[in-house]
């Protein structure tokens, strides 16, 4: 079963968003761009951070990738969706440890300020990488899932 990837990026996270969607596409995922498309320093991070999140949200076991500038707020705007867990991937072992113990389901980078490792690496790393399914950890989800409601 081939795996759709969402990806969403503002005009600071354009550039690394292209080059994800291409990268993406090469190793055979089905890439579903929900911009910005155009650089347009009025596309506020937000209205990605929503399409991207509603779309994960919608079609379980797949998973979403953003950017902006720093990574932070549109992981702030993501993690507003019941369900969906965003995290910034500064490096692979981010990346891996937001998915073995947090069963993250947004990958979010930073398309201006340098990070530890290549993005693309660490997009590759998010999505290799499986929930661990411990108990401690499923616990620690449950406990996340109740501040929700």
């Amino acid at each position: 079963m081939v795996m759709t990837v969402y990806i969403g990026a503002d005009h600071a996270g354009l550039a690394l968003k292209n080059s994800l969607k291409e990268h993406l596409e090469m190793k055979g995922f089905v890439v579903d761009d929900l911009g910005a498309h155009e650089l347009d320093n009025d596309d506020d991070y937000p209205k990605y951070a929503t399409a991207v999140a509603q779309a994960v949200r919608g079609h379980v076991g797949s998973f979403g990738i953003l950017s902006c500038g720093n990574a932070e707020g549109i992981a702030m705007a993501a993690n507003k969706f019941q369900g969906i867990r965003a995290g910034i991937g500064y490096s692979i072992e981010a990346a891996k440890t937001m998915r073995n113990d947090d069963d993250a389901n947004v990958l979010a980078l930073p398309g201006r300020v340098a990070i530890a490792d290549d993005p693309l690496e660490i997009a590759d790393a998010f999505l290799a990488t499986p929930f661990s399914q411990a108990e401690r950890h499923k616990r620690r989800l449950r406990q996340v899932a109740e501040l929700e409601t």
